[in-house]
């Protein structure tokens, strides 16, 4: 049987590459899969999002309405991170993320990411650091600081 975790990535991989190579310059940054019937896409783009741009994604994903809803967002201030090139964005800020395998006995981490690798980044927490694999990644977000 398919997790979720691994339907969800799946789907992420599907519709990055239909929207990324449909509309230049827009970023798939994460999908997320709401419930059995419901996944949200949130995107980026140099000089934007704005509700046309989730239009024209939003147009891109209607081959999935059949078995989905689908939401189409901004990343906002707390974006979401997925990706080796997200971590690298990230360094020095606050994040909090949770992983699929336990990572010495826990998979919820709240700290700052202070190296992003190929494979791994890793992430101090007040007087430890864990070096995390990108894909034993759940969920990453930017924690907003302001």
């Amino acid at each position: 049987m398919v997790s979720i975790y691994d339907k969800e990535k799946e789907l992420a991989s599907e519709v990055s590459v239909l929207v990324e190579r449909s509309l230049p310059g827009v970023d798939v940054l994460a999908l997320e899969l709401i419930s059995a019937t419901r996944f949200c896409v949130y995107v980026d783009h140099p000089s934007g999002v704005d509700h046309s741009l989730c239009e024209r994604v939003t147009d891109l994903l209607r081959g999935y309405l059949d078995r989905y809803t689908v939401e189409v967002s901004s990343p906002g201030p707390e974006r979401p991170l997925r990706k080796p090139e997200h971590f690298q964005h990230a360094l020095g800020r606050s994040v909090a993320l949770r992983t699929a395998d336990a990572i010495d006995g826990r998979k919820r981490f709240r700290g700052r990411v202070v190296v992003a690798r190929d494979k791994t980044f890793r992430l101090a927490i007040e007087t430890d650091e864990f070096d995390i694999p990108y894909e034993n990644l759940v969920r990453g977000n930017l924690i907003d600081e302001e």
